[in-house]
């Protein structure tokens, strides 16, 4: 019994410390599970989304939902995951906008360096996510907020372990050996599982309802339209998608 909560624990753990700013409880490492740290994503994304969710009861309970708080509340994912989501939406901005061939959007994927199209993609992010959520009823929304972060992550989750990455992906020495249908089956019954919850307790909050169902189906689609433009799978991909499916669900938020 103890090792059967041993390994999932262990990856658990081995995905707060990737994919959290926050200080991991438990320091531990193993390579052999490495690949489950993908299953652990939506558990990962239910502290951002938990953390995103009191904030926005906190300051509507405290009266403070002008635009300092908005713009405090737009920033909140992106601290408690330490920027590393953001990281990959930038890469894929500059990769994909380029409109370069195949080989120069990889390499373009991959260079360190910051160009014109992330700065402003990133300057967009955050005006539209700051704009929707000053739109928002801080006090309605937090139940919306606490569930996005977790659908992001599971359709990301389901696009890593179904499409083939690319040979410079970080992915690409573990998709035959570690990516098996049981992994994506397990993120893909968190998926329905969340979904079920949404309807049946937020079902009088249709807009927050909408929103994290919309945030899970943006997610999956940017997935599937940067794995075409990039020519396979790769961490910067999911990062790019979960940062696109978030501020989908804000903009539903803002919207209706």
């Amino acid at each position: 019994m103890k090792e059967k909560l041993r390994k999932p624990l262990t990856a658990l753990m081995m995905a707060w410390g990737t994919y959290l700013a926050i200080p991991c409880p438990y320091k531990v490492w193993d390579d052999a599970l490495r690949p489950w740290q993908i299953v652990c994503l939506p558990p990962v994304g239910l502290v951002v989304g938990g953390i995103w969710a009191l904030c926005a009861g906190i300051f509507a309970k405290l009266g403070f939902t002008g635009f300092l708080a908005a713009a405090i509340l737009a920033a909140v994912p992106f601290l408690v995951t330490g920027f590393f989501h953001l990281d990959g939406f930038l890469d894929c901005c500059d990769a994909i906008l380029s409109r370069r061939d195949l080989g120069t959007r990889q390499k373009i994927l991959k260079d360190s360096r910051v160009g014109a199209f992330a700065v402003v993609c990133a300057i967009l992010l955050f005006l539209f996510s700051f704009a929707a959520l000053a739109d928002c009823d801080f006090s309605y929304i937090w139940r919306a907020l606490l569930l996005i972060p977790v659908v992001t992550r599971c359709m990301a989750g389901v696009a890593v372990e179904s499409f083939a990455p690319m040979k410079t992906s970080q992915y690409a020495g573990t998709f035959k050996a570690g990516k098996t249908k049981r992994q994506r089956n397990i993120l893909l019954g968190m998926y329905l599982a969340v979904m079920l919850a949404v309807f049946v307790f937020l079902f009088s909050r249709p807009s927050c309802a909408l929103a994290v169902a919309w945030a899970g189906l943006v997610t999956i689609l940017s997935c599937r339209a940067a794995r075409k433009n990039l020519g396979g799978m790769s961490g910067d991909i999911a990062g790019f998608s979960i940062t696109l499916g978030e501020l989908s669900g804000l903009l539903i938020l803002a919207v209706f």
